[in-house]
């Protein structure tokens, strides 16, 4: 199957995820106007009012670099809906993305038929991440265009299924827009997610160390220095389990590696307690120990690119 339109022309096969709270209009211009897909959560702009002008903001901005870039225009963005009952938001954030008409609409705790239908209507892709063949077969009949994978060692809210076995039960039966979230930081990776049958990498942590993020400085500092090692699986923050930095854990005053467990009936986007866990206790994949310092976004996808072509002929050679 042929990629839609929208998603055929980036400079490299990679989406930037939509982080709660960092990502913001700054960083998704300059990550479309390198070449990907640049995203944010609609839920980030504070009050509501605001979502309708950050995005007037990303549309002016990347049709203005497409004005004087006629031979390397922008890649298209995407703005994260969450779907969850949680979200008292989310009729007023599809209207101010039908409004804008919105590229890609990704979808996050949820599908929803009626979504699909009014983003298919302005003319959007709908992507919907998965943690399992299960909830993909879901989305798919409900009409969602495309999955996200998010597998194990994926930062913020992960799956326990590792990418291999993820990619290949979801491509048994579907042969859409498919693209693979867990640990991906280097250029390699990249296309080792092509390799094993994705269309697109997913890639989140490594922009939270970019001087774009709307990040505190200890939080992009415990990127650069983190590893593997430092990344705790947990369900408590949210109700949902997700990958976090144990080193924003220990500084809440908490023990990691002796956390109760939660419920996802405790889940909220909207409350000051939700707010306040991401705000202090920082979301993050395993892959970070690709991370050596805070730089430019455009920077770290061109090391991305370089990385990617390297790859491909060192693999083919």
């Amino acid at each position: 199957m042929s990629l839609p339109a929208v998603l055929d022309r980036l400079r490299l096969p990679v989406i930037g995820a939509p982080l709660f709270i960092v990502s913001h209009p700054q960083l998704v211009i300059a990550q479309c106007k390198a070449g990907i897909v640049g995203s944010f959560p609609a839920l980030n702009a504070r009050p509501q009012s605001q979502l309708d002008e950050w995005l007037h903001e990303i549309s002016e901005a990347l049709a203005a670099h497409d004005r004087d870039h006629p031979d390397a225009p922008s890649a298209p963005f995407a703005v994260n809906q969450i779907v969850h009952r949680s979200n008292t938001r989310f009729e007023e954030d599809m209207a101010t993305c039908a409004k804008w008409k919105v590229p890609i609409v990704i979808t996050s705790l949820g599908a929803r038929e009626e979504l699909n239908h009014a983003v298919h209507g302005w003319g959007g892709v709908t992507l919907h991440d998965v943690i399992d063949d299960r909830y993909a077969r879901k989305a798919i009949e409900k009409g969602a265009d495309g999955l996200i994978a998010v597998a194990a060692g994926a930062g913020g809210h992960a799956g326990r299924w590792s990418p291999f076995a993820l990619v290949a039960e979801i491509r048994r039966w579907f042969d859409g827009p498919l693209a693979l979230s867990g640990s991906i930081a280097t250029g390699g990776a990249v296309l080792a997610a092509r390799a094993m049958g994705a269309d697109f990498a997913y890639i989140g942590s490594p922009f939270i160390a970019t001087e774009e993020a709307r990040a505190e400085d200890g939080y992009k500092q415990g990127i650069v220095e983190g590893g593997a090692g430092d990344i705790v699986y947990s369900n408590l923050f949210t109700g949902i389990h997700g990958n976090y930095l144990r080193s924003s854990i220990v500084a809440a005053g908490l023990d990691p590696d002796k956390l109760p467990e939660s419920s996802a009936e405790a889940m909220s986007f909207e409350g000051s307690t939700s707010a306040k866990a991401w705000r202090d206790i920082w979301g993050s994949g395993q892959g970070i120990g690709a991370i050596d310092r805070v730089q430019p976004a455009a920077e770290l996808i061109a090391r991305l690119a370089e990385e990617y072509a390297a790859a491909k002929v060192r693999v083919c050679s």
